[in-house]
């Protein structure tokens, strides 16, 4: 499985790395800003659910459920945020990105499309995936607009899909790009990158 790797992606502005127990810091100024969770189904505000958040991570890594990502900013040096990759589908060669969080400070830079490049490069690439999906909350558009610009359809909304931890009932959008649209996406969204 290739969760039980050691995964570490990376270009010239960013690096992705499996979660460690020393990016407490680095995390703990990210997670404990709470308008990161307006739209998150869990929210990470304590040192007890920042424990629990590494401790996941390390667990679901070992155990191939999910493999969480520190991401960080080479150009600062700083942890600027975090994704995963998970509910991975061998058979139907299907993954998802998600449970992604980036600082405040780092939205709408070079760090999201930079990251972004290089997990699907590697589920395309490497893993050999057919689908790669997305899911995020309807209501929230600048993570809406983020997929869209990374080159993912929009397939559509389950309503009333995912309680948040706020209490609201979230509609959840999925988007998702296909192994055949990955080499124009490639060629035309991340251009830049290559």
């Amino acid at each position: 499985m290739i969760f039980n790797r050691n995964i570490v992606l990376e270009d010239s502005r960013i690096l992705l790395r499996p979660v460690e127990p020393n990016d407490r810091d680095g995390l703990r100024s990210i997670f404990f800003d709470d308008e990161i969770w307006e739209y998150t189904v869990t929210k990470t505000s304590t040192e007890d659910e920042l424990t629990t958040f590494i401790n996941d991570a390390l667990y679901n890594k070992q155990n191939a459920v999910r493999y969480t990502f520190t991401i960080i900013d080479k150009i600062s040096g700083e942890i600027a945020g975090s994704s995963s990759f998970g509910n991975l589908s061998e058979i139907d060669r299907c993954v998802e990105i998600g449970w992604s969080f980036m600082g405040r400070k780092f939205w709408g830079t070079h760090v999201n499309i930079h990251a972004k490049f290089q997990m699907l490069q590697f589920a395309f690439e490497q893993m050999k995936m057919n689908r790669v999906e997305f899911k995020t909350d309807d209501a929230n558009p600048r993570s809406g607009r983020a997929l869209i610009k990374i080159g993912c359809k929009k397939e559509g909304v389950l309503r009333s899909r995912h309680l948040l931890h706020n209490g609201r009932m979230r509609d959840t959008a999925y988007y998702s790009i296909l192994a055949d649209e990955w080499e124009n996406t490639k060629e035309t969204v991340f251009a830049k990158l290559l």
